[in-house]
């Protein structure tokens, strides 16, 4: 066995050894090779996760079908047709026009794609997301309860890129009070369950904060590669 196959393989198993069993793993593939990818497979990993459309697409016809792919990049609205028959959940959702996009394509496949929506929990402009306020509104309005082919189970927030760990951790509780206070809405497309926050370097204590869902990449395969 190669180091390099033992490498992602125990990475692997050394992160998932550290999470409670309620937080769900998202192996970041993103950039990665197929090769890569199914060393995680091989090792019992199942999601995954990709942050451009064409390049998640590529994945999924060239690897098993049992795998979740879980979109986690900005979405622009033309390109959700492409992921619309297979993806598994799309993270970043920001706008109730991209909701009623990925309603419109999930409908042609008669399926009912799960969504997160975004809440802007960072302070930095590079960062996408809706103020909590905006996300009851959208929650509560007409238009929403008329998307039949989506269904919203949780929220996502990407914390400020800083060392800071008090700044990181307020940003987290932030998004564990929003989606406290949006839990009880009674909307028959809205099912909470998914708290997406934290990735390699602050999963832990994303987690410490309610996080169930945490996004991992260098952590597993090395770091990135932007060729």
């Amino acid at each position: 066995m190669n180091f390099k196959t033992m490498s992602i393989k125990e990475n692997l198993q050394n992160i998932l050894s550290t999470i409670p069993e309620h937080v769900t793993l998202v192996a970041v593939s993103k950039t990665k090779p197929v090769s890569d990818i199914m060393e995680a497979y091989n090792a019992g990993q199942r999601i995954f996760g990709e942050n451009k459309i064409q390049e998640m697409v590529e994945k999924f016809e060239a690897l098993p079908k049992d795998i979740e792919w879980h979109m986690i990049g900005h979405v622009q609205t033309n390109k959700v047709k492409y992921m619309a028959p297979f993806v598994s959940l799309i993270h970043g959702v920001d706008n109730f026009k991209l909701l009623k996009e990925i309603n419109k394509q999930a409908k042609k496949h008669n399926r009912i794609i799960d969504c997160l929506l975004q809440i802007k929990i960072a302070e930095e402009d590079s960062k996408f997301g809706m103020a909590p306020g905006d996300a009851k509104t959208l929650l509560q309005s007409k238009a929403l309860s008329e998307l039949k082919h989506i269904r919203i189970t949780g929220l996502m927030g990407m914390a400020t890129f800083t060392d800071d760990e008090n700044k990181i951790k307020t940003e987290f509780n932030l998004l564990k009070q929003t989606f406290d206070s949006l839990k009880p809405l009674e909307i028959f497309n809205f099912n909470p369950k998914i708290i997406s926050m934290g990735m390699s370097g602050d999963y832990t204590l994303a987690i410490a904060c309610g996080s169930t869902m945490i996004r991992v990449g260098s952590s597993i395969f090395g770091s990135r590669n932007y060729n």
